[in-house]
């Protein structure tokens, strides 16, 4: 008990206390985990980094190898009417992700903390589209099962290598159960459609 647990109306400022208990010292490890409306799941060179950069003013590093984002990245993406939302552009998942392969749960504890997912699968994959979000949507599944309930929408990015007949051949691929969209953040295709869409997930 300290000195104010003793005053009274004879003694209101006490100058004694109870002697305190010994100190306990401890070594803890505390794991920062981001959060953000929107994070960006996909393969290595998928073109999250590519759009994150392009929606907001960040400047994730950008180039031509697998792995270029080795930490994740924040962005405030501007919206309509002075409104706005946080996206993450989260390092690159590989087949056997969950099993602590390349960046492994590094990087997947990131993911639960985004309110939505969007899957993105480059048009130039050489696997199907729905392989490739398969693959993605079962290392999250093997990592938390609960990440499972997180709105997703799939976003197919480099479109612009896509003519009309090639994108609607493409379209017989994607799974009906998830919002779909064709992208390219290089040539400024559907990036407003995508804002919308995703606004509307953020706010449902």
């Amino acid at each position: 008990l300290g000195n104010w647990h003793f005053k009274s109306s004879t003694q209101q400022t006490p100058r004694f206390a109870q002697p305190g208990e010994d100190g306990r010292e401890d070594w803890n490890i505390l794991e920062l985990k981001l959060l953000a409306d929107v994070g960006l799941v996909g393969f290595p060179n998928a073109g999250k980094s590519t759009l994150l950069s392009v929606v907001s003013a960040a400047k994730p590093e950008i180039a031509d190898y697998a792995f270029t984002t080795l930490v994740p990245n924040l962005g405030i993406v501007s919206y309509r009417d002075n409104r706005s939302f946080v996206m993450a552009d989260i390092p690159g998942i590989i087949e056997g992700a969950s099993q602590g392969r390349g960046l492994g749960i590094r990087f997947l504890r990131h993911i639960e903390r985004n309110s939505t997912l969007l899957f993105m699968v480059p048009a130039d994959t050489n696997r199907t589209i729905k392989e490739e979000y398969d693959i993605l949507l079962n290392e999250l599944n093997e990592y938390n099962p609960e990440l499972m309930h997180k709105p997703r929408i799939l976003a197919i990015t480099k479109a612009d290598m896509l003519d009309h007949e090639l994108q609607e051949e493409m379209e017989r691929e994607v799974p009906k159960d998830v919002p779909h969209i064709f992208i390219s953040a290089v040539a400024q295709k559907g990036i407003t459609e995508l804002k919308d869409l995703l606004w509307k997930e953020i706010n449902r």
